[in-house]
């Protein structure tokens, strides 16, 4: 399993060497669970696509968009952490030709045995950890961000809850 890691320039050497680090770790402790004493946990449903994930139950939430296609949640602690969901169907091949050029195998695995593609992309200010699971036409897209230096601070949080999201059968 590998997990791709965008950046540009001079950084693509020390995450060659770090990709294969945070890899490893990443996905070790997407099987291990997060201490229940520390937080309250909720799970998002969404009805329009039928997926969930459990998220903390004292992050905020802003209005979700009116189609129902995803939601959003942030941190009360820190504003720069945030948590993103929403699928969409696929376009017909005709209209979405080159981007079924450039797929991507799978990497990961969820809890429910749904496999997809995790990445994550180191910026210069912040990093994102990106789930997108495909079924039935529909793409499904999970996003964890936090501000660069707060990566090693919630890697495993955001790898606790890539593992629990589930799609309806």
């Amino acid at each position: 399993m590998s997990i791709a890691v965008k950046t540009s320039g001079w950084e693509r050497k020390i995450y060659a060497i770090a990709r294969t680090m945070v890899v490893s770790v990443v996905l070790s402790s997407c099987s291990t669970s997060m201490p229940q004493s520390e937080m309250t946990w909720k799970t998002y449903h969404n009805s329009r696509y039928g997926f969930e994930f459990p998220y903390p139950s004292n992050w905020i939430s802003p209005s979700p968009p009116e189609n129902d296609d995803g939601i959003t949640f942030v941190s009360p602690l820190h504003r720069s952490v945030s948590m993103i969901s929403w699928a969409g169907n696929q376009l017909p091949k005709s209209i979405n030709e080159d981007e079924t050029k450039r797929t991507t195998n799978s990497n990961f695995q969820t809890a429910q045995g749904v496999s997809g593609v995790l990445t994550i992309e180191v910026g210069k200010t912040k990093v994102e950890m990106t789930l997108k699971l495909t079924r039935a036409h529909v793409n499904y897209y999970w996003q964890g961000q936090c501000d660069r230096q707060q990566f090693g601070d919630y890697y495993r949080f955001f790898g606790y809850v890539v593992q629990q999201y589930k799609i309806e059968a």
